[in-house]
């Protein structure tokens, strides 16, 4: 049988790929090996017979760009954080509100630091940035100095895409605790020095250009309603969508060989979009723990309730000098002792998440995400444990009492609480190296080997749309834009 477009992979890049080329008219087919859609962009309940669907994988949304949500018509509501990021400090904490630069400043005394006005200078910077790059991700692939063309500040340029992130932030900021909450967005899922490595310059760019503000979101119903909405335009569209279909073979012609479980079948399209990881095997960075509470745990500062506190990001051990220890650590192979790690509490934004038996008692999701916890670390069943127990003693650390006695127990008599790391993912859903990234993220503009859209490949038919095309990662629906924009001319 004969397609327009056959797409491998129905992750939520795959199915913004359909989306825009079903409602183009083009006969779209996408196959899914999982049975269910939408890749690491979906929600579960994660404990049995605890009422409550977790997003079990990604969790925040930042990248998704407002133009895919209007042209696709997707019904779906990202609500506002009012408080960016908490991070305790000894008996107090700093405290960033989106909507009270006065709350703010009145945090930045209270942990002694004078680099409030640095700390302005720095995001009105970024948010200039963000509103010149985010725009481009969405067009033809830009060559570097068009794109530096486009941000028009020749000092952000060399700050952002010429010297390590880590010098910058060093050379701007005095304090040790600011310094490390910057510097978080240049490790989250990807292991390197910012000290040094450009690569944490590319990590920190798309954790602060997303949809021109940078500004991370609560999707309300949990990421499976990000997949489903997008599922929901590729249906409404008259693209055909199979899942428990595991695409064997692509061949450069166009023929794509897949099993449904019982037979083989060859299909063939006029394009093959391929929303999969490269078999390039790179090196994941993360420890996702997710957790439902009875109820929020004390904090030692006095000044900030835990509603506020895990309201926005709560930054768990990421000074700078944490953060360079840890990964220092785990370079040379060894589990960090204090493992630094972000905390966020959807329910907090969105109690949807929850069946009538938990929503109203106070119980809570709590989602961590542990830094410079790479692959190479976790090679038996007990590097696991030790990299769980490890970051549990962390949080507790900042905490005015352990976490563990503020997690609910399922029916069984277990605590809610579960752990992801690299090997997991590479097991659990297919990703080589346990990449959330599908690789290490690249820069948003051209270079020789890529084609004007950044999903092209050597072979002229088969194009990519997931994480792995230039301008991927995180769930923004991006490259799957790209892919149907390149095939549509």
């Amino acid at each position: 049988m004969r397609y327009d477009v056959v797409i491998a992979g129905g992750g939520h890049n795959g199915l913004v790929a359909a989306a825009y080329l079903a409602r183009a008219g083009r006969r779209v087919l996408l196959l899914e090996r999982l049975g269910h859609l939408g890749g690491l962009a979906v929600s579960a309940e994660a404990f049995p017979g605890v009422d409550a669907r977790l997003s079990r994988y990604s969790y925040l949304v930042s990248l998704l760009p407002t133009k895919i949500v209007n042209d696709l018509g997707l019904s779906l509501e990202l609500r506002r954080r009012r408080v960016a990021s908490y991070t305790p400090a000894g008996e107090t904490g700093l405290l960033v509100d989106n909507d009270s630069p006065e709350r703010t400043a009145a945090s930045f005394a209270r942990v002694g630091s004078a680099d409030l006005n640095a700390w302005n200078e720095f995001h009105g910077m970024l948010s200039r940035v963000a509103a010149r790059v985010a725009p481009t991700l969405l067009e033809p692939l830009p060559g570097r100095s068009a794109l530096r063309k486009a941000v028009d500040d020749d000092a952000a340029w060399h700050d952002l895409f010429e010297r390590p992130i880590g010098q910058v932030v060093g050379d701007r900021f005095r304090s040790d605790l600011i310094r490390g909450v910057i510097l978080t967005d240049a490790l989250t899922g990807t292991f390197a020095d910012p000290g040094h490595d450009l690569l944490a310059n590319r990590c920190f760019l798309y954790h602060v250009i997303g949809n021109g503000t940078g500004e991370w979101t609560v999707p309300v119903g949990g990421m499976g309603a990000v997949s489903g909405a997008i599922a929901g335009a590729a249906r409404a569209a008259g693209a055909e969508i199979r899942t428990g279909c595991e695409v064997l073979h692509v061949d450069p012609g166009g023929e794509v060989t897949f099993t449904d479980g019982t037979a083989e079948h060859v299909v063939s399209g006029g394009h093959v979009l391929v929303n999969m990881p490269p078999d390039a095997r790179q090196e994941g960075s993360q420890l996702k723990v997710n957790m439902v509470l009875s109820r929020l745990p004390r904090l030692k500062d006095p000044h900030v309730d835990p509603v506020t506190a895990f309201t926005g990001t709560f930054r768990v051990n990421e000074s700078g000098s944490q953060l360079a220890a840890a990964f220092a650590q785990a370079a040379r192979g060894l589990m960090p002792e204090l493992p630094p790690s972000e905390i966020y509490c959807h329910s907090l934004t969105d109690d949807s998440i929850f069946g009538p038996s938990l929503r109203g008692t106070g119980a809570q999701t709590l989602t961590l995400f542990g830094l410079c916890m790479p692959a190479r670390l976790f090679s038996t069943p007990a590097d696991k444990e030790l990299a769980v127990a490890r970051t549990l003693a962390s949080i507790n650390s900042v905490l005015a009492e352990p976490i563990e006695d503020c997690l609910l127990a399922g029916p069984s008599g277990e605590p809610c609480l579960e752990a992801k790391t690299p090997a997991d993912l590479e097991r659990e859903v297919a990703l080589p190296g346990g990449h959330i990234f599908h690789g290490d993220l690249s820069w948003p503009y051209a270079e020789d080997d890529h084609g004007p859209w950044g999903v092209e490949t050597e072979h002229p038919r088969i194009l990519r749309c997931g994480a792995s095309a230039r301008r991927g990662g995180g769930v923004s629906g991006i490259p799957g834009h790209n892919a149907a924009m390149a095939v549509l001319g």
